[in-house]
Protein backbone atom coordinates (compact mmCIF):
# COMPACT_ATOMS: atom_id res chain seq x y z
CA UNK A 1 0.00 0.00 0.00
CA UNK A 2 0.94 3.95 -0.83
CA UNK A 3 1.52 5.37 1.92
CA UNK A 4 1.13 8.34 0.69
CA UNK A 5 -2.84 7.56 -0.61
CA UNK A 6 -4.51 7.23 3.10
CA UNK A 7 -8.31 7.00 3.31
CA UNK A 8 -8.98 9.38 5.67
CA UNK A 9 -12.36 9.28 7.80
CA UNK A 10 -13.46 12.86 6.05
CA UNK A 11 -15.93 13.75 3.10
CA UNK A 12 -13.70 13.72 -0.10
CA UNK A 13 -12.96 16.79 -2.04
CA UNK A 14 -15.71 18.34 -3.79
CA UNK A 15 -15.36 17.38 -7.62
CA UNK A 16 -14.42 20.22 -10.13
CA UNK A 17 -16.51 22.91 -10.47
CA UNK A 18 -17.70 23.03 -14.85
CA UNK A 19 -17.37 26.94 -15.90
CA UNK A 20 -16.66 27.73 -19.51
CA UNK A 21 -18.14 24.55 -22.19
CA UNK A 22 -17.14 25.52 -26.03
CA UNK A 23 -16.62 23.14 -28.67
CA UNK A 24 -13.14 22.66 -27.94
CA UNK A 25 -12.75 23.23 -24.56
CA UNK A 26 -13.85 23.03 -20.73
CA UNK A 27 -12.90 25.10 -17.99
CA UNK A 28 -12.63 23.82 -14.57
CA UNK A 29 -12.03 25.40 -10.66
CA UNK A 30 -12.06 23.89 -7.67
CA UNK A 31 -11.75 25.73 -4.01
CA UNK A 32 -8.97 26.17 -2.17
CA UNK A 33 -7.69 26.13 1.51
CA UNK A 34 -8.14 29.71 2.01
CA UNK A 35 -6.23 30.12 5.27
CA UNK A 36 -3.24 27.58 3.87
CA UNK A 37 -0.45 29.74 3.83
CA UNK A 38 1.18 30.58 0.39
CA UNK A 39 4.71 31.92 1.49
CA UNK A 40 8.00 29.94 2.27
CA UNK A 41 8.77 26.80 -0.44
CA UNK A 42 5.59 25.72 -2.77
CA UNK A 43 6.72 22.42 -1.65
CA UNK A 44 4.71 23.07 1.64
CA UNK A 45 1.34 24.05 -0.21
CA UNK A 46 -1.00 21.94 -1.01
CA UNK A 47 -1.10 21.00 -4.67
CA UNK A 48 -4.03 20.04 -7.09
CA UNK A 49 -4.12 17.68 -9.65
CA UNK A 50 -6.78 17.19 -12.48
CA UNK A 51 -7.23 13.74 -13.83
CA UNK A 52 -9.25 12.72 -16.93
CA UNK A 53 -10.67 9.45 -17.38
CA UNK A 54 -9.54 7.66 -20.77
CA UNK A 55 -12.84 6.15 -22.00
CA UNK A 56 -10.91 2.96 -23.13
CA UNK A 57 -9.03 1.94 -20.56
CA UNK A 58 -11.21 3.38 -17.63
CA UNK A 59 -8.56 4.69 -16.01
CA UNK A 60 -7.17 7.97 -15.17
CA UNK A 61 -4.34 10.37 -16.42
CA UNK A 62 -3.12 13.41 -14.57
CA UNK A 63 -3.33 16.99 -17.09
CA UNK A 64 -2.66 19.42 -14.76
CA UNK A 65 -0.48 19.69 -11.53
CA UNK A 66 -0.23 22.83 -9.84
CA UNK A 67 -1.35 25.26 -7.57
CA UNK A 68 -3.84 27.40 -9.12
CA UNK A 69 -7.68 27.17 -8.42
CA UNK A 70 -8.87 26.41 -11.98
CA UNK A 71 -7.69 25.12 -15.18
CA UNK A 72 -8.66 25.02 -19.07
CA UNK A 73 -8.55 21.69 -20.90
CA UNK A 74 -8.08 22.73 -24.31
CA UNK A 75 -7.78 20.79 -28.09
CA UNK A 76 -10.79 18.44 -27.24
CA UNK A 77 -13.56 16.92 -29.42
CA UNK A 78 -16.76 18.59 -30.23
CA UNK A 79 -19.91 16.73 -29.04
CA UNK A 80 -17.88 14.39 -26.59
CA UNK A 81 -18.49 13.29 -23.04
CA UNK A 82 -15.25 13.72 -20.94
CA UNK A 83 -14.62 12.59 -17.29
CA UNK A 84 -12.05 14.52 -14.69
CA UNK A 85 -11.71 13.94 -10.92
CA UNK A 86 -9.84 16.18 -8.65
CA UNK A 87 -6.72 15.25 -6.37
CA UNK A 88 -5.45 17.25 -3.54
CA UNK A 89 -2.15 16.44 -2.08
CA UNK A 90 -0.97 18.00 1.10
CA UNK A 91 2.23 19.31 2.18
CA UNK A 92 2.53 15.56 3.91
CA UNK A 93 2.14 13.83 1.47
CA UNK A 94 -1.09 12.07 1.86
CA UNK A 95 -3.97 12.66 -0.93
CA UNK A 96 -7.35 12.81 -1.57
CA UNK A 97 -9.36 12.13 -4.76
CA UNK A 98 -12.73 13.93 -5.16
CA UNK A 99 -16.03 12.04 -7.02
CA UNK A 100 -15.82 12.23 -10.86
CA UNK A 101 -17.57 14.66 -12.98
CA UNK A 102 -18.97 14.20 -16.16
CA UNK A 103 -18.82 17.23 -19.10
CA UNK A 104 -19.43 16.75 -22.79
CA UNK A 105 -18.36 19.48 -25.16
CA UNK A 106 -20.68 21.60 -27.40
CA UNK A 107 -21.29 20.63 -30.99
CA UNK A 108 -19.12 22.38 -33.58
CA UNK A 109 -20.47 25.60 -34.90
CA UNK A 110 -21.44 25.90 -37.85
CA UNK A 111 -18.53 28.02 -40.15
CA UNK A 112 -17.75 29.08 -43.66
CA UNK A 113 -16.52 25.58 -44.03
CA UNK A 114 -20.02 23.75 -43.26
CA UNK A 115 -21.63 26.21 -45.83
CA UNK A 116 -18.81 26.20 -48.76
CA UNK A 117 -18.65 21.79 -48.09
CA UNK A 118 -22.50 21.94 -48.69
CA UNK A 119 -22.57 23.90 -51.83
CA UNK A 120 -19.57 21.88 -53.59
CA UNK A 121 -21.50 19.00 -52.64
CA UNK A 122 -24.80 20.09 -54.21
CA UNK A 123 -26.38 19.78 -50.65
CA UNK A 124 -28.93 21.61 -50.28
CA UNK A 125 -30.62 20.44 -47.09
CA UNK A 126 -27.40 20.70 -45.49
CA UNK A 127 -27.13 23.82 -47.08
CA UNK A 128 -30.33 25.39 -45.61
CA UNK A 129 -29.27 23.86 -42.10
CA UNK A 130 -26.03 25.99 -42.39
CA UNK A 131 -28.29 29.21 -43.95
CA UNK A 132 -31.24 28.33 -41.48
CA UNK A 133 -28.46 28.75 -38.38
CA UNK A 134 -28.20 31.98 -38.82
CA UNK A 135 -24.09 32.15 -37.38
CA UNK A 136 -23.04 32.11 -40.90
CA UNK A 137 -22.99 35.11 -43.65
CA UNK A 138 -24.36 33.47 -47.14
CA UNK A 139 -21.61 35.65 -48.79
CA UNK A 140 -18.50 34.05 -46.23
CA UNK A 141 -15.52 33.50 -49.25
CA UNK A 142 -13.25 30.43 -49.21
CA UNK A 143 -9.42 30.25 -49.49
CA UNK A 144 -9.87 30.99 -53.04
CA UNK A 145 -11.97 34.27 -52.12
CA UNK A 146 -15.15 32.40 -53.98
CA UNK A 147 -18.66 33.04 -52.39
CA UNK A 148 -21.04 30.12 -51.86
CA UNK A 149 -22.95 32.15 -54.68
CA UNK A 150 -19.81 31.78 -57.10
CA UNK A 151 -19.33 28.22 -56.52
CA UNK A 152 -22.92 27.21 -57.42
CA UNK A 153 -23.13 29.33 -60.70
CA UNK A 154 -20.05 28.14 -61.75
CA UNK A 155 -21.12 24.32 -61.08
CA UNK A 156 -24.21 24.75 -62.38
CA UNK A 157 -26.27 24.33 -59.50
CA UNK A 158 -29.48 26.27 -60.04
CA UNK A 159 -31.47 25.38 -57.17
CA UNK A 160 -28.65 26.21 -54.68
CA UNK A 161 -28.40 29.61 -56.54
CA UNK A 162 -31.90 30.11 -56.05
CA UNK A 163 -31.62 29.70 -52.23
CA UNK A 164 -28.57 31.43 -51.96
CA UNK A 165 -30.00 34.69 -53.72
CA UNK A 166 -33.06 34.29 -51.80
CA UNK A 167 -31.08 34.14 -48.46
CA UNK A 168 -30.15 37.11 -49.40
CA UNK A 169 -26.47 36.13 -51.14
CA UNK A 170 -24.62 39.23 -53.28
CA UNK A 171 -25.25 38.30 -56.99
CA UNK A 172 -22.69 41.39 -57.70
CA UNK A 173 -19.92 40.21 -54.93
CA UNK A 174 -16.21 39.51 -56.67
CA UNK A 175 -13.53 37.22 -55.69
CA UNK A 176 -9.72 38.23 -55.90
CA UNK A 177 -9.59 38.64 -59.58
CA UNK A 178 -12.74 40.67 -60.28
CA UNK A 179 -14.75 37.63 -60.99
CA UNK A 180 -18.62 37.82 -60.09
CA UNK A 181 -21.40 34.89 -60.43
CA UNK A 182 -22.42 35.81 -63.73
CA UNK A 183 -19.24 35.89 -65.48
CA UNK A 184 -19.07 32.70 -63.51
CA UNK A 185 -22.14 31.46 -64.99
CA UNK A 186 -21.27 32.88 -68.62
CA UNK A 187 -18.09 31.05 -68.98
CA UNK A 188 -19.49 27.62 -68.02
CA UNK A 189 -22.29 28.02 -70.12
CA UNK A 190 -25.36 27.56 -67.32
CA UNK A 191 -27.87 29.80 -69.32
CA UNK A 192 -30.52 29.59 -66.37
CA UNK A 193 -28.41 30.61 -64.01
CA UNK A 194 -27.45 33.19 -66.19
CA UNK A 195 -31.06 34.16 -67.03
CA UNK A 196 -32.00 34.41 -63.21
CA UNK A 197 -29.01 36.91 -62.27
CA UNK A 198 -29.97 39.11 -64.06
CA UNK A 199 -33.07 38.98 -62.73
CA UNK A 200 -31.63 40.24 -59.69
CA UNK A 201 -29.37 42.49 -60.43
CA UNK A 202 -26.36 40.88 -61.57
CA UNK A 203 -25.13 43.37 -64.65
CA UNK A 204 -23.44 42.64 -68.30
CA UNK A 205 -21.00 45.86 -67.56
CA UNK A 206 -19.06 44.82 -64.45
CA UNK A 207 -15.25 43.93 -64.89
CA UNK A 208 -12.49 41.98 -63.10
CA UNK A 209 -9.67 42.95 -63.00
CA UNK A 210 -8.52 43.23 -66.50
CA UNK A 211 -11.69 44.72 -67.53
CA UNK A 212 -12.82 41.67 -69.02
CA UNK A 213 -16.85 41.72 -68.96
CA UNK A 214 -19.39 38.32 -68.77
CA UNK A 215 -19.47 39.05 -72.94
CA UNK A 216 -15.50 38.49 -72.77
CA UNK A 217 -16.05 35.15 -70.80
CA UNK A 218 -18.92 33.94 -72.60
CA UNK A 219 -16.95 34.07 -75.44
CA UNK A 220 -14.23 32.21 -73.64
CA UNK A 221 -16.39 29.61 -72.87
CA UNK A 222 -17.66 29.17 -76.46
CA UNK A 223 -21.68 28.53 -74.89
CA UNK A 224 -23.17 29.98 -77.97
CA UNK A 225 -26.55 29.77 -76.48
CA UNK A 226 -25.42 31.87 -73.50
CA UNK A 227 -23.68 34.60 -75.96
CA UNK A 228 -27.10 34.40 -78.36
CA UNK A 229 -29.32 35.22 -74.85
CA UNK A 230 -26.79 38.28 -73.84
CA UNK A 231 -27.40 39.61 -77.33
CA UNK A 232 -30.64 39.37 -77.40
CA UNK A 233 -30.31 41.23 -73.94
CA UNK A 234 -28.84 44.14 -75.26
CA UNK A 235 -25.23 43.21 -74.08
CA UNK A 236 -22.87 45.39 -75.57
CA UNK A 237 -20.52 43.73 -78.38
CA UNK A 238 -18.00 46.00 -78.76
CA UNK A 239 -17.26 46.40 -75.02
CA UNK A 240 -12.85 46.43 -74.40
CA UNK A 241 -10.96 45.04 -71.78
CA UNK A 242 -8.75 47.44 -69.81
CA UNK A 243 -5.40 45.79 -70.39
CA UNK A 244 -4.98 45.43 -73.78
CA UNK A 245 -8.46 46.84 -75.62
CA UNK A 246 -9.60 43.70 -77.13
CA UNK A 247 -13.18 43.74 -77.61
CA UNK A 248 -14.86 39.92 -77.64
CA UNK A 249 -14.57 38.99 -80.60
CA UNK A 250 -10.89 40.29 -80.60
CA UNK A 251 -10.66 37.55 -77.54
CA UNK A 252 -11.91 35.10 -79.46
CA UNK A 253 -9.29 35.57 -81.99
CA UNK A 254 -6.34 35.46 -79.75
CA UNK A 255 -8.27 32.58 -77.44
CA UNK A 256 -9.78 29.87 -78.84
CA UNK A 257 -10.26 30.96 -82.43
CA UNK A 258 -14.00 29.63 -82.54
CA UNK A 259 -15.67 30.24 -85.80
CA UNK A 260 -19.52 29.98 -84.70
CA UNK A 261 -18.54 32.66 -81.85
CA UNK A 262 -17.10 34.39 -83.68
CA UNK A 263 -19.47 34.54 -86.49
CA UNK A 264 -22.34 34.96 -83.77
CA UNK A 265 -20.89 37.91 -82.44
CA UNK A 266 -19.91 39.23 -86.43
CA UNK A 267 -24.14 38.62 -87.38
CA UNK A 268 -25.03 40.57 -85.12
CA UNK A 269 -22.72 43.55 -85.50
CA UNK A 270 -19.33 43.25 -83.79
CA UNK A 271 -16.70 45.82 -85.33
CA UNK A 272 -13.86 43.03 -87.27
CA UNK A 273 -12.00 46.20 -88.09
CA UNK A 274 -11.93 47.57 -84.35
CA UNK A 275 -8.31 48.07 -83.35
CA UNK A 276 -6.18 47.03 -79.92
CA UNK A 277 -3.95 49.20 -78.10
CA UNK A 278 -1.38 48.00 -80.15
CA UNK A 279 -3.23 48.65 -83.35
CA UNK A 280 -3.80 45.16 -83.89
CA UNK A 281 -7.40 43.84 -85.39
CA UNK A 282 -8.73 40.70 -85.02
CA UNK A 283 -7.22 39.40 -88.46
CA UNK A 284 -4.15 40.23 -86.87
CA UNK A 285 -4.59 38.63 -83.84
CA UNK A 286 -6.07 35.54 -85.34
CA UNK A 287 -3.03 35.11 -87.56
CA UNK A 288 -0.46 35.45 -85.12
CA UNK A 289 -2.32 32.63 -83.12
CA UNK A 290 -2.73 30.52 -86.36
CA UNK A 291 -6.41 30.22 -86.29
CA UNK A 292 -7.04 29.31 -90.55
CA UNK A 293 -10.88 28.89 -90.28
CA UNK A 294 -11.50 31.98 -88.43
CA UNK A 295 -9.03 34.31 -90.46
CA UNK A 296 -11.06 33.04 -93.48
CA UNK A 297 -14.64 33.94 -91.95
CA UNK A 298 -13.32 37.47 -91.00
CA UNK A 299 -11.60 37.87 -94.29
CA UNK A 300 -15.54 36.88 -95.91
CA UNK A 301 -17.25 38.77 -93.08
CA UNK A 302 -15.32 42.02 -94.22
CA UNK A 303 -11.93 42.07 -92.58
CA UNK A 304 -9.45 44.74 -93.75
CA UNK A 305 -6.17 42.63 -94.39
CA UNK A 306 -4.46 45.90 -95.54
CA UNK A 307 -4.51 47.88 -92.67
CA UNK A 308 -0.84 47.70 -90.20
CA UNK A 309 -0.19 48.21 -86.73
CA UNK A 310 1.31 50.85 -85.12
CA UNK A 311 4.60 49.48 -86.35
CA UNK A 312 3.81 49.04 -89.56
CA UNK A 313 3.13 45.28 -89.77
CA UNK A 314 0.00 44.16 -91.37
CA UNK A 315 -1.85 40.36 -91.22
CA UNK A 316 0.36 39.34 -94.24
CA UNK A 317 3.50 40.83 -92.63
CA UNK A 318 2.81 38.62 -90.09
CA UNK A 319 1.66 35.40 -90.94
CA UNK A 320 5.19 35.49 -93.19
CA UNK A 321 6.61 36.01 -89.79
CA UNK A 322 5.62 33.10 -88.40
CA UNK A 323 5.37 30.92 -91.59
CA UNK A 324 2.09 30.89 -91.64
CA UNK A 325 1.62 29.04 -95.05
CA UNK A 326 -2.26 28.51 -95.27
CA UNK A 327 -2.97 31.77 -94.16
CA UNK A 328 -0.64 33.37 -96.65
CA UNK A 329 -2.10 31.83 -99.19
CA UNK A 330 -5.48 32.67 -97.75
CA UNK A 331 -4.31 35.89 -98.10
CA UNK A 332 -2.75 36.53 -101.39
CA UNK A 333 -5.78 35.15 -102.60
CA UNK A 334 -7.75 37.80 -101.21
CA UNK A 335 -5.43 40.46 -102.43
CA UNK A 336 -5.50 38.46 -106.06
CA UNK A 337 -9.68 39.11 -106.18
CA UNK A 338 -9.11 42.96 -105.22
CA UNK A 339 -6.26 43.38 -107.86
CA UNK A 340 -8.74 41.44 -110.61
CA UNK A 341 -11.94 43.67 -109.48
CA UNK A 342 -13.50 40.13 -108.84
CA UNK A 343 -16.18 40.87 -105.84
CA UNK A 344 -17.87 37.51 -104.21
CA UNK A 345 -21.73 38.22 -103.16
Amino acid sequence: LDPHLITFDVCPPTPPVIGKVSHHSIDLSWETEENEPRTGSPEKWTRFSVEEMDPKSHTYGTIYVGYSSHHTVESLEPSTSYKYRLRITRPTGESLYSPAVSVSTTREPMSGKNLHRAVNMNDEEDMTRVLESGTVSVNVNDKHGFTPLMVAAQKGFARLVHKLVEHGADVNMKNGSGKDSLMLACFFGHLDIVKYLRRFGATWQSQDMGGCTPLHWAADGGHLAVIAYMIQDGCELDVRDTVSHWTPLMRVSAVSGNPAVASLLIRAGADVNTRDKDGKTPLMVAVLNNHEELVQLLLDSGADHDVKNEFGSGAAEMAKAFGRENIISLLEGRKSIARDGIVDY
